[in-house]
C-alpha cells in the first residue's frame, strides 16, 4: 500500500504491506533510524513517537494507519544546527548512558511539555514511567525534562 504523511516537518511516502509497523517503516523504509524497537510489545517505550501530538508506540500503530498524519521522530525534535532545549538539557544533566531508551524519553517528554509545561516532578515521573531504562536510575532523566520545561512555556 502507498502511504503519505509529514515526517519531521517534510513530506514522506512509501510502499508498505499492510500489517507493517510504523517502527519497521519509519527505520526501514525511510532510514530514520533514531526510533528505537525494543520489545515490540508496546511495553518499554523506546519507539515512541509523536503522531499528531500525542506520543505513540510506533510498534504497535501499522505504517497505513499514519496516512496523512504528522509523525515526530527523535530527529525531528532538533534543528540541523542545534540540540533542542530538550537534548541540551539530557546533555546537561548525563541523562543518558547506553543512548536505547533516549529517543522515546525524548518524544515522551515533548509531548508531554507541549502540552503540559509547567508540569511537576511527579507528574513526569508518572508519564516516563511507561519507558523502561536499565541504565540511569531516572534521576537525571526527570532532572532534565523538569529543566527543560521553561523552553514550552508560551
Amino acid at each position: 500500500m502507498r502511504i503519505r504523511f509529514e515526517l519531521n516537518r517534510r513530506a514522506a511516502e512509501a510502499d508498505v504491506p499492510p500489517r507493517m509497523t510504523l517502527a519497521d517503516c519509519i527505520r526501514h523504509e525511510l532510514r530514520h533510524t533514531g526510533t528505537h524497537v525494543g520489545c515490540e510489545h508496546g511495553v518499554c517505550g523506546a519507539c515512541t513517537v509523536i503522531v499528531n501530538g500525542a506520543a505513540v508506540r510506533s510498534c504497535l500503530m501499522l505504517a497505513v494507519q499514519a496516512e496523512g498524519a504528522k509523525v515526530t521522530t527523535v530527529e525531528g525534535l532538533s534543528s540541523d544546527d542545534a540540540l533542542s532545549p530538550l537534548q541540551a538539557a539530557f546533555r546537561k544533566h548525563h541523562a543518558l548512558q547506553c543512548g536505547f531508551c533516549t529517543p522515546g524519553m525524548l518524544t515522551t517528554a515533548h509531548a508531554l511539555l507541549t502540552d503540559e509545561p509547567d508540569a511537576d516532578t511527579a507528574r513526569i515521573r508518572e508519564v516516563l514511567s511507561g519507558n523502561i531504562c536499565r541504565c540511569t536510575g531516572y534521576i537525571p532523566i526527570v532532572e532534565a525534562v523538569y529543566e527543560a520545561r521553561k523552553a514550552y512555556r508560551k
